[in-house]
């Protein structure tokens, strides 16, 4: 089934009283709209998102939704329904199966919303969440009460609405001006409407008291850790390069790129600890392209998959094994380098070195070995 949801952006939201749209305002780094549009495409249920924006602002939302799969922006009109219809004329070519409709000043659509409509939706043309009414109503007139309204079978409408798109598409041809919801339109046409449950949690910002009871999840950060290893033969004839810098020696190390053992130990370490695998998966040394290289462009990958993780390294550990050169004079150099490239402070880098005690190949001086490790913190 193809689902597609309308986000209703196109108000002006006079009575919260900022100096903008309601849903242009920032919550924990994010316009509001964006909160909403990122709630509704949560659980992989909606195919893309159809903005509705005022005449003028389709770049400014579109700036917006970036990275999401949002279609072009169209204008909207000058009262919901309208609205609505820009929408619904923007997807005639794709004609989805369903379509929700949802306000985008609505930022959070609890878990669970989205898939109660759509099997909803099997059975009605319609369906929307609800809440019943708790509160005693009632009717006043000149600042008296004049009746008390029964508040048995009353419930509060809320969005997304969920519909057929042919349903909808023929609910609003002719539609008054003066609707307030989508489902009011299926109604006057004798359709019936679902009702799912509904949630306090479903808040729609209409005046500033209302930011204070939306709550945006703070997801759960773990702390992942990983380790790298790797050794590089001392060979005549090749710059000795650690840790992204050129160290005077005599002798420097073999390999496929530049043999930087000190940033393939690192990358091996960030790789682990995301789970993706060793350096030889993204850059194999059997790929000529990847012949003398400059290992630099290695850990700038790896420092973009954390960041591409929603991950945030919190510091990375080099110890370089070696008896010759003398590392101590560098190392300060090298934390500088490894942490430009990491992009964090070079206070989360470090580096020392330590000898075999003349033992073993390192020992011997046939080669260089690095053993490295991270910890990252990510998003359960």
């Amino acid at each position: 089934m193809d689902v597609v949801a309308i986000l209703l952006a196109a108000g002006q939201g006079t009575r919260f009283g900022a100096d903008r749209p309601k849903q242009y305002l920032e919550i924990a780094g994010k316009p509001v709209l964006r909160h909403a549009a990122e709630a509704l495409l949560a659980e992989g249920l909606v195919a893309a998102i159809q903005p509705v924006c005022p005449a003028g602002q389709e770049a400014v939302l579109a700036a917006m939704l970036q990275g999401l799969p949002a279609l072009p922006p169209v204008a909207g009109g000058a009262s919901r329904p309208a609205s609505v219809r820009a929408g619904l004329a923007a997807l005639a070519g794709r004609a989805p199966d369903l379509v929700l409709v949802h306000d985008s000043a609505r930022p959070l659509v609890p878990p669970g919303t989205v898939a109660a409509l759509l099997a909803a939706l099997e059975a009605s043309p319609g369906a929307i969440p609800a809440q019943p009414v708790s509160d005693t109503l009632k009717r006043g007139a000149a600042g008296m009460i004049s009746a008390t309204v029964p508040r048995a079978g009353l419930y509060r409408a809320q969005t997304p609405q969920g519909f057929r798109y042919a349903s909808l598409v023929a609910a609003h041809a002719g539609a008054p001006e003066d609707a307030t919801d989508d489902a009011e339109l299926l109604e006057r046409m004798g359709e019936v409407v679902a009702l799912v449950p509904g949630s306090e949690r479903n808040v729609k910002i209409t005046f500033p008291e209302d930011l204070d009871r939306v709550t945006i999840p703070t997801p759960q950060m773990v702390c992942r850790v990983g380790t790298g290893f790797d050794v590089h033969r001392l060979v005549p004839g090749r710059p000795l390069i650690l840790c992204g810098i050129a160290v005077p020696h005599s002798l420097g190390l073999d390999g496929h790129s530049d043999a930087d053992v000190g940033i393939h130990a690192l990358c091996d370490a960030i790789y682990g600890a995301l789970g993706e695998g060793d350096i030889g998966r993204h850059f194999p040394p059997s790929q000529m392209k990847w012949k003398d290289a400059d290992s630099a462009q290695f850990l700038l990958h790896a420092a973009g998959r954390i960041a591409a993780r929603g991950g945030r390294l919190v510091n990375a550990d080099v110890t370089l094994i070696c008896e010759r050169p003398k590392i101590g004079p560098h190392a300060r150099a090298m934390e500088q380098r490894l942490a430009a490239l990491l992009g964090v402070d070079v206070t989360r880098v470090g580096v020392k070195a330590t000898t075999t005690e003349r033992l073993g190949f390192a020992g011997r001086e046939e080669g260089i070995a690095c053993q490295s490790a991270v910890s990252i913190l990510m998003a359960e």
